[in-house]
């Protein structure tokens, strides 16, 4: 064969590859609303960067006639390309081939690419539209799946993981997802579960749609499985991009500094005024945020989960930061299991990773109640106590209003190293609230005095009393707990300050095999 023609059986073969499943399924694909696994992986990556592996890999079944219906690629697009000039690999699953089901030759394929990732030390970004293993393949499949989660594992904390759910997700195929750091979802036609609506009805009798069991509005709000909900895919392939360039590479390197025209010394007083008079008064710690990290920029994660915690990423003097704060516009800011849990792998992600992190309190404590008891409070709060304890990076804490009992020692108190703690003026910092203190320590003075009105004043004078004494931040900074009180108009300059002088701090954790994290 001449080589004129060997080319022209190449490029004819690369054009059968091109179309994966063929024009038609492409064509329902687009009919459901959803891109191709190309189409998404040209979104996603810069232009022309992209290279590909194994377009010509097929899967090696024989068996319910597979032998008779093999497509070049098999099912899943692999190799590498580059986001804002920066290395990443990509496997992006494509429906039109087999429904996306995994074989072993799939697996193989992806598993190459996550090798070669942690080789490189470059993130690995997941594209996922599947209906599963492939049944055909029978064990081969579930030894596949079981391939990826051990890269999954041994990936974890060394690159960042981002995987996208485009499509189904369901069975043994959901747990790589939720072995990486973040998932995103698309509002249409994505859905993750273990068992689907089928099995559920045989086994439970409960009778559920596949959104109503693992639809991305569920996962964001309810399960915390989801960390972003794009409303298109499109959208959410940029919402990557935009969650990527505030990560480094790998665990060691530094995140990218970008450089930023919002001045360092910038002041807001604005800020002097937002906390109430009124300390049960609520306000959005979101605008706290926005008004301190550079051009208003922070990129929510976990936003419609756990609400009263907030947890993102921001800029700060172009460095990027991780910033963790109470929302006291939801159930007043108070701590319960999921808060705990979203503000603990928020933390760990940021310390694996070499991002600061920025803590904004204002916290009345631990959720009460035998729900949060049973469902092992004690446990998931320990677990927010533990990445802060255990977490080696810059970490900067400023209290805005209240800081109170165990809640205080969980949210980057001094004692579990965080390097700076600010306060506001307006900060109380004790065991607990005024109130409630008088109640339990003036209770017999109080149960003496007859007349009611001077009951009340008594009451009145004692919290004055408390509060003063007890609740101040200057009691705080007594002790040396909180390195300095700061007017709220200067926090952007001083958090920036702090960033600037812990850039080359260096702290080891003892010897071991692995911490033993509450989970």
């Amino acid at each position: 064969m001449s080589i004129e023609k060997k080319i022209e059986q190449l490029l004819e073969k690369r054009k059968q590859a091109l179309l994966g499943g063929g024009q038609k399924r492409i064509e329902s694909q687009h009919a459901k609303g959803k891109l191709t696994a190309r189409e998404r992986i040209n979104i996603l990556l810069d232009e022309g960067s992209f290279e590909e592996f194994d377009m010509f890999v097929t899967h090696r079944c024989t068996d319910f006639g597979l032998d008779k219906e093999q497509y070049y690629g098999d099912g899943v697009i692999t190799g590498y390309g580059t986001i804002d000039g920066r290395l990443v690999y990509v496997f992006s699953q494509d429906f039109t081939v087999f429904g996306g089901s995994l074989s072993e030759s799939y697996a193989e394929k992806i598993c190459k690419i996550m090798d070669l990732a942690m080789e490189n030390g470059a993130p690995v970004i997941g594209i996922n539209d599947s209906g599963g293993a492939r049944i055909q393949e029978g064990v081969r499949s579930l030894a596949g799946y079981a391939d990826i989660f051990e890269r999954n594992i041994l990936s974890s904390g060394v690159i960042p993981q981002i995987s996208a759910v485009f499509g189904p997700c369901a069975g043994g195929a959901v747990y790589s997802p939720a072995l990486t750091d973040f998932i995103v979802m698309s509002k249409q036609n994505s859905y993750m579960f273990v068992t689907g609506p089928k099995v559920v009805k045989t086994v439970t009798g409960e009778v559920v749609t596949d959104d109503e069991l693992g639809g991305p509005d569920v996962h964001a709000s309810k399960s915390g499985v989801a960390h972003f909900v794009a409303n298109t895919e499109e959208e959410g392939l940029l919402l990557i991009r935009k969650l990527f360039s505030y990560l480094p590479s790998n665990n060691l390197e530094d995140p990218p500094f970008v450089d930023t025209n919002d001045p360092i010394d910038r002041m807001d007083d604005y800020l002097n005024f937002i906390i109430p008079d009124n300390p049960n008064k609520p306000y959005d710690v979101k605008e706290v945020i926005t008004r301190i990290v550079d051009n208003g920029e922070f990129l929510e994660v976990h936003g419609q989960y756990a609400q009263n915690i907030v947890v993102g990423f921001a800029r700060m003097g172009g460095m990027s930061v991780g910033i963790v704060a109470n929302q006291p516009n939801y159930l007043a800011g108070v701590l319960d299991i999921n808060a705990s849990r979203k503000g603990a792998r928020f933390v760990r992600f940021c310390d694996a990773f070499n991002i600061p992190i920025i803590t904004l309190v204002d916290v009345p404590g631990f959720m009460p109640g035998t729900t949060q008891e049973y469902g092992g409070i004690i446990v998931h709060g320990a677990k927010l106590l533990f990445a802060y304890g255990e977490a080696t990076v810059p970490k900067i804490t400023v209290t805005l209003r209240k800081s109170y009992g165990g809640a205080h020692d969980v949210m980057g108190c001094k004692q579990l190293r965080a390097d700076i703690n600010y306060a506001w003026p307006t900060a109380e910092i004790a065991v607990m609230g005024a109130s409630g203190a008088i109640e339990i320590l003036e209770r017999k003075n109080i149960l003496a005095i007859e007349d009611e009105e001077e009951r009340k004043k008594y009451i009145e004078n004692k919290i004055n009393e408390y509060t003063e004494k007890f609740c101040s931040p200057f009691e705080a900074a007594r002790y040396g707990y909180i390195d300095d009180i700061i007017e709220p108009r200067n926090t952007r300059y001083r958090i920036i300050r702090s960033l600037m002088s812990l850039s080359t701090k260096k702290q080891n954790l003892p010897p071991k095999k692995h911490s033993n994290c509450p989970l």
